[in-house]
Formats: C-alpha cells, sequence, structure tokens
C-alpha cells in the first residue's frame, strides 16, 4: 500500500491519531520499534479524565521540590550527575508557575481533554472490549483534612472548566473507599470521568481495529527523517529509506532526536515514570485514589491494584532505579495496610514532559507535511484521542477548529 500518511510511534497518541486518519478514508501507515500502546502508553494509574487541566509547574512548587528530592520515598528523584543537563530545563518547567501562566495552560489543557471519555468510547464501539473503559470518580486523599479545599486553585479551575467536585470527611471517605488507610481524613472527589481498566490492552485493541480498517502495522526503529525536494518526507530505518506525502511525529521523548539534525531544538525532558501492579492485592478500589501529598495514584484493573506516580530525572538511557520500585511498593503499603504486597509486577519508561505541560501538535513553519504530536508528559492517556482529532484535521486539509498556537513546537 502507498500510504497517505505515514505514523512514526504506536504509542495511545499515534494509535488514536491513525485510527482518525483511517476514519477520513486516508490510508495510513503505523510504525513503532513495539507492539502498539505497549511502551509508555502501557505504563501509567489508567485514569481518564476531562478535567486533569492542571500543570505540573503551580505556584509554590518550587517550596516543595528540596523537601521531595531529599525523600527517598518523595515523587520525584534526580540523578545528581544529571543536574547541570536539568538545570536550564528546571528554570523553564518554574518559570510556567506563575499564576496568569497557569491559568492559560489550562485553558489549552481542557481543550486537549475535555472529550477524553466520549471519544475513548466512539473508538472502543464495535470491538467487544467497550468495557474497558469503567464509569469513575478521581478521589484525591489528604492527610491533614484541613488542606482538602474545593476553592484551592487546582480546584478552582476544575471546576470554572465544568467539573462537579464534592468535599467529603473522613467517614463519607471510608464509605467510598473503605481499603483506604484511616489515615486520611478528608477528600475532594471530582467526578463525570473513567477509568481504563487496562491501558495496555486499550492500545492492542485500537491498534486492530486501525489494521481492521485497512491501516497498516509495521515494526521497525526510525533512525532518521528528511524533507524530499518538491514535499513529502523520507523516513530511514535499518530496512532502508522510505517515503511518505506527509510524515506524522509521534515518538515522544524520541521525537527531539529526530528534529535535531533537522536545526529544531525542543526543550523535551526525559522523564523516568514507574509502576507496580499487585497481581493478589486482597483489595479493590471502587474508583481512581490520589495520595495528594505522596502524589501516588492507585486504580484497581485486570491485572490487579496499580499504583504509579514517580517521576525520575536521569536522561535517556539511564537504567531502571529499583529504589523508585521499592518506594512504591511502600506508599501502597500506606495507602492501603491491608493491602497484600508479596505478588506484584513493575513497569519503567520514558515519559517526554516540556516545561508547560502542554504538547507540540502542529506543523512546523518551514517543514511543511510534517506533523508533530509529542510531548504529553503525563497526560498522554487523556489528551490522545483529541490530539487524533486534530492531527488528521491538518493530514486531511480540513479546518481545525481549536486555537493552535499553544502546541507550537517552536513556542520555547
Amino acid at each position: 500500500m502507498s500510504a497517505d500518511v505515514t505514523i512514526l510511534g504506536a504509542g495511545i497518541v499515534g494509535i488514536c491519531s491513525a485510527l482518525s486518519l483511517a476514519e477520513r478514508g486516508l490510508k495510513v501507515r503505523l510504525i513503532d520499534r513495539d507492539d502498539p500502546g505497549q511502551a509508555t502508553s502501557f505504563g501509567n494509574a489508567g485514569v481518564i479524565s476531562p478535567w486533569s487541566i492542571i500543570p505540573q509547574s503551580m505556584p509554590g512548587l518550587w517550596k516543595k521540590i528540596p523537601g521531595w528530592l531529599v525523600d527517598p520515598l518523595g515523587p520525584v528523584a534526580v540523578n545528581p550527575t544529571y543536574l547541570p543537563r536539568l538545570a536550564g530545563w528546571g528554570l523553564r518547567f518554574l518559570s510556567q508557575g506563575r499564576e496568569e501562566r497557569v491559568r492559560a495552560i489550562s485553558a489549552a489543557m481542557d481543550t486537549l481533554n475535555r472529550d477524553c471519555v466520549s471519544l475513548y468510547r466512539q473508538h472502543l464501539q464495535g470491538t467487544g472490549h467497550e468495557d474497558l473503559i469503567r464509569d469513575s470518580y478521581y478521589v484525591h486523599a489528604f492527610r491533614n483534612g484541613e488542606s482538602a479545599s474545593v476553592d484551592s486553585l487546582d480546584n478552582s479551575l476544575r471546576r470554572d472548566a465544568g467539573a462537579e467536585l464534592e468535599r467529603i470527611g473522613s467517614a463519607d471517605l471510608k464509605a467510598l473507599e473503605p481499603a483506604l488507610s484511616d489515615d486520611f481524613q478528608a477528600a475532594i472527589v471530582i467526578k463525570g470521568q473513567a477509568r481504563a481498566l487496562s491501558p495496555g490492552r486499550i492500545g492492542q485493541v485500537l491498534a486492530e481495529k486501525f489494521q481492521n480498517m485497512g491501516g497498516e502495522l509495521h515494526r521497525a526503529e526510525v533512525q532518521a527523517i528528511l524533507p524530499q525536494e518538491g514535499g513529502g518526507w523520507t523516513y530511514v530505518t535499518r530496512e532502508g529509506q522510505f517515503t511518505t506525502p506527509k510524515l506524522v511525529l509521534a515518538m515522544g521523548v524520541w521525537s527531539a532526536e529526530l528534529l535535531k539534525p533537522l536545526g529544531i531544538h525542543i526543550p523535551l525532558q526525559s522523564e523516568r515514570g514507574y509502576h507496580v501492579c499487585f497481581t493478589k492485592p486482597g483489595i479493590e478500589l471502587n474508583h481512581s485514589v490520589l495520595d495528594v501529598d505522596m502524589k501516588l495514584v492507585a486504580s484497581s484493573m485486570e491485572d490487579g491494584l496499580r499504583v504509579a506516580g514517580t517521576a525520575e530525572f536521569a536522561g535517556l538511557d539511564a537504567p531502571e532505579n529499583q529504589n523508585r520500585i521499592k518506594g512504591l511498593v511502600k506508599l501502597a503499603q500506606r495507602l492501603s495496610p491491608d493491602l497484600n504486597a508479596d505478588d506484584f509486577t513493575t513497569w519503567s519508561g520514558q515519559r517526554p514532559s516540556l516545561p508547560d505541560s502542554l504538547p507540540c501538535i502542529g506543523e512546523i513553519d518551514g517543514f511543511p507535511d510534517l506533523i508533530t504530536a509529542f510531548g504529553h508528559s503525563h497526560y498522554g492517556l487523556m489528551m490522545a484521542p483529541k490530539t487524533g482529532r486534530v492531527v488528521a484535521d491538518i493530514a486531511s486539509g480540513t479546518q481545525v477548529n481549536i486555537d493552535l498556537s499553544p502546541y507550537i513546537a517552536t513556542r520555547f
């Protein structure tokens, strides 16, 4: 098949882009070195929330970072040898935490997240696996009840976007989630969202649907991309050079590496994430739960209870840090003292993080027919369906009905 569009990267963003393009009747080729949806997109807590519109950098965050870094169980770790390479990115990141910027970023996040639940249900329709998405609350649990306020900046932003929030005390929290520790004194319950029972299987199911629609799926490691004279693009793999009229770059953190030889430099940081899945947990959570103090998210899934939420900056090629895994196990036991933590599986992978928590979506000036769709950080699962719709609009020449300026790749 001669493809109209080739997508590099078969994570959830690439898969959703491929589906939306195929729905437009375009011939699409999807390329990745891994099985679709089984790398970075596999490892997350499964939260599918229209209200995940709060950027990573917030006012006052800088005060918390030193304490996090010295706490072996803290939500952020930085390899000391990597600090010089992280410093410039870190300053940009902190500069995005001004309230004026936070409000603008949150609005741009809302644009990509707002329809995530309904769009996933549309993609899953007809696959026989519609039950992979389940209606759910997002329970933000606090040990200090006085800190749980619906009027905080983050919750005010959610309410302004239309979220339904409820503050509950310890008794109602225990009724809602009996497995949680008694240490939690209050919670903010965010309603009107869903959770994935298996992010990896969602990727597999949607990739199969894409192939059933006539799409091509290839296993290959992409080494370079080059613009062609007169239009179109060449991409280079170990098997040779191939051409395509339009190229979508959805390779996560590796996308920036492919752009460097073209003179395009994007401050994309590799942020290693971890999760632990307890396969015989002995407990079940009714909803997705965030331990607000430790930034740990837990969800019951098909294969057990999964906990995630730790981030490590050590470079793209750094090995796994087993101390981060051990820390997640300890935090999970604090979350629920009745948890059976004897049997578990682990995952780690690289998340593509930009200083403003927003992805790169759209064409780059001077490089026609190259469409970016990467840098979704912790929000890829939520933002993927809308990103795919936007990519399909651009590639098919359809008028895009949102302002793309917040997502321009060269905005930095």
